[in-house]
């Protein structure tokens, strides 16, 4: 089984757990165990579907611009959850293949691993979604059908991100590609480097 055939079942698995009860407050309640990767990908797409709707919630046009920001902070924190977990993510991937002999003529990659497997987590919430919407029974055939279409490329941009995700981890396996984790080092939450908030 390669790591995206892993990883896929259990971004569905969150996404249909929160959607039990569609409430961005509902607890996180991970059914792998504790300090597995299977616990840190699940966790990964739990963040990244109650980030989806939090995002949805601000957009509505009559907010009122105190429970706006209030939301605006929290998605903030959420990013920064998500970042660390990435970070996590990758840091697991690097010890799994940290002995790995270097071949001569190995390259870097632009992204790492676990970057890539955050799209992935994303464009499962996206094809989640897109099938509501295309199975909507209250909007028009048109509209169903636009939705099948976007449907279908989100459907083949899962198969070919999966393929490269996959293809990424066996060249890092053979030492044909190498790998760092980066901290990504967020400049405005930190209140040692963000001007207006050290500055007061």
């Amino acid at each position: 089984m390669t790591f995206t055939e892993k990883a896929r079942p259990i971004f569905e698995r969150a996404i249909r757990d929160y959607h039990q009860t569609d409430d961005i407050d509902a607890p996180l309640q991970n059914p792998y165990a504790a300090g597995t990767i299977e616990a840190d990908l699940y966790r990964k797409c739990w963040i990244d579907t109650v980030q989806w709707h939090l995002e949805d919630i601000v957009r509505d046009p009559e907010i009122n611009p105190v429970a706006a920001l209030s939301l605006k902070r929290r998605i903030d924190r959420s990013n920064q959850e998500r970042t660390d977990l990435v970070e996590t993510i990758d840091s697991y991937i690097y010890t799994l293949y940290h002995g790995v002999q270097r071949l001569p003529e190995a390259t870097i990659n632009t992204e790492s691993p676990a970057w890539a497997i955050d799209r992935l987590s994303i464009l499962a919430l996206k094809i989640y979604h897109m099938s509501e919407q295309a199975e909507r029974t209250d909007a028009s055939a048109e509209h169903r059908a636009t939705c099948q279409q976007k449907l279908n490329v989100l459907l083949e941009q899962q198969v070919d991100l999966s393929t490269a995700i996959d293809q990424l981890l066996a060249d890092i396996e053979a030492g044909r590609k190498w790998m760092k984790v980066y901290k990504q080092m967020k400049m405005y939450n930190d209140p040692a480097t963000n001007p207006v908030l050290y500055g007061k």
